[in-house]
């Protein structure tokens, strides 16, 4: 038997999903409450490196995901001209069975674990989070936005950097900016593209693209941050600051048109110390740590909590703060790792060093994810 029988996941995203497969494909009684009114139409794209598609594979989704993606197994460093400065092999980290990275179009992957969620019998509601928490020891007891109750033996919240769920059981820990922002564009994928390209210079810090799929990408660029509300015509900043690029970049350029196709965010970081549960209520993804994307490993690391904390809840057979230490031996660590590199890079890029040693920073991280957790 499981250590739980029914448990409320707030939050259905990449890491929600990932932990409600599991359960609900074991027998628990999975409730999603999701604030979102549904998935989105429209978005940029996400780089999944080797430990993530570990995840999706042990999940049974590797078809799926590699049917939708683009695979890849190196990286690209370019002048700001678009001239090819060197071609880097990526290592595989998920093993030798998958590829060093796919690129994806987000909603095509949300559309994916939304439906494997459905298919394992897990139940989500849409526009809904959770509004109060009481946890009478041996259950929490639950009070929705909308105003329905429910009694649960667990309480997840994988409800994102902003999570409610950490402020309702008392972590008073708010994500942090980091000094960047970075511009997205879903675009068309020029004929030349064929994996990530980098580019370290010209008007921004990075100048960057991935392929999604077999005539699709995005594309960014990260500069130093500004304030949200100052961001007026999104069209005509990311242009005119795509105008110091070349080679693919001269495409990409032409078609950023369509301002819904652009976001703009700052890169943000967090990290809530251990343990990261209140008694039966337990934080996993971006609701306990979240990184900026200069190692793209946060879709990986909220798979690999998704991953450890459904394992050892169908191993158990009873919850206690035990499980919940086994849960932050196997994470903690590894994710306060990750956060840190990802900041390191960030911090480089934003006051260079001379001597800096990225290449011994991807090294330890590349060695560090290809472990399972």
């Amino acid at each position: 038997m499981p250590a739980v029988g029914n448990v409320l996941i707030v939050g259905g995203g990449t890491a929600g999903s990932a932990l409600a497969m599991p359960l609900a494909r074991a027998g628990v009684t999975v409730d999603i409450a999701e604030i979102q009114p549904g998935t989105t139409a429209l978005g940029s794209g996400i780089t999944l490196q080797g430990n993530a598609l570990r995840v999706l594979h042990d999940l049974g989704l590797w078809d799926r995901v590699s049917a939708a993606g683009f695979p890849f197994d190196s990286v690209g460093l370019r002048a700001p001209d678009g001239s090819l400065l060197a071609e880097v092999p990526d290592a595989r980290t998920g093993g030798t069975g998958l590829p060093a990275t796919v690129g994806m179009n987000r909603p095509e992957l949300a559309a994916i674990l939304a439906d494997a969620v459905r298919e394992a019998g897990a139940r989500t509601r849409f526009g809904v989070t959770a509004e109060a928490l009481t946890d009478t020891g041996d259950q929490v007891e639950v009070r929705l936005s909308d105003g329905t109750t429910g009694t649960y033996d667990l309480v997840v919240g994988a409800d994102g950097i902003r999570s409610a769920v950490r402020g309702l059981i008392g972590i008073d820990v708010a994500p942090q900016p980091t000094g960047m922002g970075i511009w997205r564009v879903h675009t068309r994928r020029p004929a030349g593209v064929e994996r990530t390209d980098l580019v370290y210079g010209g008007p921004c810090f990075i100048a960057g693209y991935c392929p999604t799929g077999p005539d699709s990408m995005y594309a960014y660029l990260v500069e130093k941050a500004r304030p949200r509300e100052a961001v007026g015509d999104k069209v005509a900043h990311m242009r005119e600051l795509a105008e110091g690029y070349g080679g693919a970049w001269t495409e990409i350029r032409e078609d950023i048109t369509d301002p819904d196709r652009i976001n703009y965010t700052w890169f943000e970081s967090l990290l809530v110390d251990r343990p990261w549960n209140r008694g039966r209520v337990v934080l996993i993804g971006d609701a306990a740590h979240a990184c900026p994307p200069t190692l793209a490993q946060g879709a990986a690391q909220c798979l690999e909590d998704a991953a450890v904390l459904a394992e050892l809840l169908l191993a158990a057979d009873r919850l206690d703060q035990s499980l919940f230490d086994a849960y932050m031996d196997r994470r903690h660590e590894r994710a306060k790792a990750v956060v840190e590199a990802s900041l390191q890079l960030a911090d480089w890029q934003l006051n260079p060093v001379p001597n800096a040693d990225l290449p011994g920073l991807m090294a330890r991280m590349s060695a560090l994810v290809a472990e399972r957790p």
